[in-house]
């Protein structure tokens, strides 16, 4: 049996790299995305990194411990996606089973690839190099038999590198890693393992799975199998995915529904395009929101008729938004989100009885050539350029102290 070939690819401080990809003066230079004044950093270059900025950080902790000269780029999400949907073509020339974790990354199954484009290692070169002279940016990679190895390997290989693990060797790999690295383990997890005297994935591994499992319940088995390298789970593609989203944290938080409705528009004509890719369509519409204290909200609803049209998806969110500000619970948001949900396939030609769905399919087939052509940006409604709000010249903040 041949051993799967998984690759994690995660581009580096993507939002930062972007912005310093087309502002030749901020290359270099210690960049961070987000808010002017307050809100959250969305990203931090590498050389701004060493000063201890990290991404989610509060911006105003952020500027306490950046360099003078920092400079501050408020986020320009349309070039994001514009970029992620490149590099999601590259992803798609080597394998049609890709799993999108977010804008930035994905896991991808190479295990069938090999008799057209070599072994994994070699493949993770190729799309490496590609995104380097194709995108002009930087990904790091890594290879493993398993998601969980090839996600660390990539973790350690950044920035701008390459982690192989070969099969086999997933248990000398993770053996001296803190066991801060399994999935799972968040900070009280964390202090339950320390309580046991357990400090890394070694020390995982060499107790007795039942042992774990008694003090843990099902959680020290699944541990158990990570330190082991086991995890069977397999790359899910969007055309497998019980749901297909797009959500955008903002570098300042967004107060009205009017501020929020242009990134709600972006984002569900970013799910279409990809319910479109996948060959499927949507029965039920969800909208997520994270209030500015980190309350976590979603809202669903049902179709009248299942859809990959992204006006529609959108008309359905923009309502479930309305009840929200009717209801008086609109607050400030720094997060929003739309996902698509009870996918299917197309079990009759889209709009065949109807007039304004096979309007909406020709559009949809219009705008999806011009994309693939000129990329994402290229043609979008008036109200989703608010979601760029100004020149990269006009956002570019230098620090005053």
């Amino acid at each position: 049996m041949t051993d799967r070939a998984i690759l994690h690819v995660d581009m580096d401080a993507f939002y930062a790299s972007v912005e310093q990809r087309d502002d030749p003066s901020l290359r270099g230079r210690p960049v961070i995305v987000g808010g002017r004044h307050r809100g959250v950093v969305l990203a931090a270059s590498y050389e701004v990194r060493p000063f201890g900025v990290r991404s989610a950080m509060p911006m105003a902790h952020a500027l306490r411990l950046a360099p003078r000269d920092v400079v501050v780029v408020r986020p320009r999400f349309e070039a994001y996606v514009a970029a992620s949907e490149r590099l999601h073509e590259i992803f798609s020339s080597v394998t049609d089973l890709i799993e999108p974790l977010s804008l930035d990354e994905a896991f991808l199954d190479v295990t069938g690839s090999r008799a057209l484009f070599g072994e994994p290692e070699a493949i993770a070169r190729t799309l490496r190099q590609r995104i380097r002279d194709e995108l002009h940016l930087p990904a790091s990679a890594g290879v493993a038999p398993v998601k969980f190895v090839a996600k660390i390997g990539s973790d350690l290989a950044k920035p701008d590198g390459l982690r192989v693990v070969r099969p086999g060797e997933a248990r000398s790999f993770l053996a001296p890693l803190s066991v801060a690295r399994l999935w799972g383990v968040g900070p009280a997890t964390h202090q339950r393992l320390a309580a046991l005297g357990l400090a890394t994935i070694d020390d995982i591994a060499r107790r007795d799975r039942d042992e774990l499992a008694r003090s843990l319940g099902p959680l020290g088995a699944h541990l158990h199998d990570l330190a082991h390298g086991i995890d069977p789970r397999p790359v899910t593609p969007d055309r497998d995915a019980k749901s297909i989203g797009a959500e955008d944290t903002f570098g300042e938080d967004l107060s009205t529904r009017d501020e929020l409705l242009p990134h709600l528009h972006a984002q569900a004509l970013r799910v279409a395009r990809r319910l479109r890719r996948s060959g499927r369509v949507a029965r039920g519409v969800v909208l997520k929101l994270k209030t500015h204290d980190f309350e976590l909200r979603t809202r669903r609803t049902t179709l009248r008729a299942a859809t990959d049209d992204g006006q529609t998806l959108y008309d359905a969110v923009a309502a479930l938004l309305s009840r929200e500000d009717e209801l008086g619970a609109l607050v400030p948001m720094r997060l929003a989100g739309v996902s698509a949900v009870l996918l299917e396939a197309p079990t009759v030609q889209p709009g065949l009885f109807d007039a304004d769905a096979r309007r909406a399919t020709k559009l949809n087939g219009a705008l999806d050539a011009i994309a693939n052509r000129f990329g994402v940006g290229a043609v979008r409604p008036a109200d989703v350029l608010d979601t760029d709000r100004g020149t990269l010249r006009d956002e570019v903040l230098r620090r005053d102290r």
